[in-house]
């Protein structure tokens, strides 16, 4: 009997929703011998990588730069400008936005969750509620997720700080842009967040590894008030010191330093305002694939309003186990690596194999996301798992009509 070939041979497409694909140019830059710290190209283009860090999240404010993950940015921020005993309220849309709640409470601040669950973007007007309730002003801080990357969700940062204005409240607005930044619009000073967190390992298109806390005037006098924080996580002589290893209270992330200038020459040749729109237009693309293929059998998107979805990532419901069994054989068998379903079920949960993810962030185009619907297409054909027609044609409709 012959056996049936195996089309998995060849470069992989990883479409999970970070680590993102990594571009040619970007690895080539980190491919070199360890540089001098002390002087020369590395140290004379950190005043550089600063400013245009700053463009992408478009602030005239403060950044610095840590070595660690998203989860490192997190407790960097608390650690400035929240003390021990102090309140945060944090609206949560899914597994992320309490990910950041328990990093509070685990610095010992006084965590308020108001959780708006994982289907939905958080109501302005509940926070509102929250933030009127707090008539002798104990709330230090809010911690908004811009964009979940567990459920999908992309919420209403700007909103947030109309609701404090409006209710003449002077807590922090803090922003969790890990998923987002470089993929969805956010404008820190125009919307005016204080504080914005995020990793190199998404739309920046570097490996894992480095952190960014972006801060305004405010926080900064927030930080001044502070009894003590530690040296390691303060961001005063990493965001005002004169010489290169106070940048990063040590050694430097060499190598990584040379991805990230690479890939922000990437983003700024294109303009950040092209980066959203392509990120726009392929998501467009992705749903509408998704909504063909849901006009039969179980497959739904987590997020049902179009306005609350970002163009990163995508969360998707199928069947009991359809999530899990899709996943397995696109993989196995053409070299297609989708997401897990992440914080969408409970362990022992029945319907945790349902979910899985996609991620469309970063370094992506128009032919590799017809080449993942076609994939995730070809994975439902094999798999015999019920589903629409005309999914392609709708997603090339979309990216042929922009």
């Amino acid at each position: 009997m012959t056996q049936k070939p195996n089309l998995s041979h060849g470069r992989g497409y990883l479409a999970i929703p970070g680590p993102s694909v990594m571009p040619e140019a970007v690895l080539q830059a980190m491919h070199r011998p360890a540089p001098n710290i002390y002087e020369g190209e590395l140290v004379d283009m950190m005043p550089g990588i600063v400013a245009d860090l700053k463009r992408v999240a478009r602030t005239e404010h403060h950044a610095t730069i840590y070595i660690g993950n998203g989860h490192a940015a997190w407790e960097a921020a608390l650690s400035n400008v929240v003390a021990p005993g102090e309140r945060v309220l944090v609206p949560a849309t899914g597994r992320f936005g309490h990910g950041w709640a328990d990093m509070a409470a685990g610095i010992g601040a006084d965590v308020e969750i108001i959780d708006f669950g994982k289907s939905a973007p958080f109501d302005p007007t509940r926070v509102a509620e929250a933030l009127a309730a707090d008539t002798d002003h104990r709330i230090k801080a809010v911690l908004a997720v811009h964009v979940d990357t567990s459920s999908s969700v992309k919420n209403d940062v700007a909103a947030l700080r109309a609701v404090l204005d409006a209710e003449g409240h002077p807590a922090l607005l803090m922003a969790d842009c890990i998923a987002s930044l470089g993929c969805d619009r956010f404008e820190m000073d125009a919307w005016g967040v204080d504080v914005v967190v995020t990793g190199c390992q998404k739309g920046l298109m570097v490996p894992p590894g480095c952190a960014f806390v972006f801060f305004n005037d405010r926080a900064q006098a927030a930080r001044a008030a502070m009894p003590r924080v530690s040296r390691y996580w303060d961001w005063v002589p990493r965001s005002e010191g004169t010489q290169f290893f106070q940048y990063f209270a040590g050694t430097a992330p060499t190598h990584h330093l040379y991805g990230l200038r690479t890939s922000l020459d990437m983003i700024h040749a294109e303009g950040i305002e092209n980066v959203w729109a392509r990120h726009g237009v392929l998501a467009r693309a992705i749903w509408a694939a998704c909504d063909a293929w849901a006009t039969q059998g179980e497959m739904r998107l987590n997020i049902s309003d179009p306005a609350y979805r970002s163009t990163a990532v995508t969360s998707l419901r199928l069947g009991q186990a359809d999530g899990t069994r899709l996943r397995d054989w696109v993989q196995n068998q053409l070299g297609l690596t989708l997401g897990i379903g992440l914080g969408m079920a409970e362990p022992g949960d029945p319907k945790r194999d349902a979910f899985f993810r996609l991620g469309h962030m970063g370094h992506v185009n128009g032919q590799m996301v017809m080449g993942m619907l076609g994939g995730i297409e070809a994975g439902l054909c094999a798999l015999d798992i019920a589903h629409g027609r005309g999914a392609l044609d709708a997603a090339a409709e979309v990216i042929g009509g922009a």
